[in-house]
């Protein structure tokens, strides 16, 4: 799976209470939670993200609490992909669990930009900076895992595999 977008950057220790404040915690529908994604650390996310976008971070993205609301808010956004130095576990597996695909490139971050594309290809491990010209490497998704993403989560890919 190859997906490219635009990156929007944050730094270390970006955790679900910044990725969807507390105070909107009361709805679980994906377009409200997306609404106020990433409003408390970049007041510009919500109106401005295009379907296709990137988030690229340092160490420790989405931290915190165990819900899955942020991930849900992300992907709801148009987020594709999360590309980190690391991630807290929890947000990784919940992550997964809504099909929303996350890479680990270490602190090869340091070298994507806000407003850089990049391309990556899932399969391969690979971050492509199209503005550099400069590839990184990650272990690639397992491929169970890219067919949980292309299901749109894990009960989607759970029902598809029982029919």
């Amino acid at each position: 799976m190859i997906l490219e977008g635009k990156v929007w950057r944050y730094g270390d220790n970006v955790d679900t209470d910044v990725i969807i404040p507390a105070r909107h915690l009361n709805t679980s529908e994906p377009k409200e939670l997306a609404a106020h994604c990433m409003e408390d650390i970049d007041i510009t996310f919500a109106a401005n993200v295009q379907a296709g976008d990137i988030i690229v971070a340092d160490k420790n993205f989405g931290c915190g609490s165990s819900r899955e609301h942020a991930p849900v808010a992300i992907k709801a956004s148009g987020i594709t992909v999360v590309v980190a130095d690391s991630f807290a576990r929890i947000f990784y597996r919940n992550a997964i669990n809504i099909g929303l695909p996350l890479l680990e490139i270490g602190e090869a971050v340091k070298n994507i930009k806000a407003g850089d594309k990049i391309r990556i290809d899932l399969s391969a491990g690979t971050v492509e900076n199209l503005e550099s010209g400069e590839v990184f490497k990650s272990q690639p998704l397992p491929g169970f895992i890219q067919d949980i993403a292309k299901a749109g989560g894990l009960v989607n890919y759970v029902k598809e595999a029982r029919s």
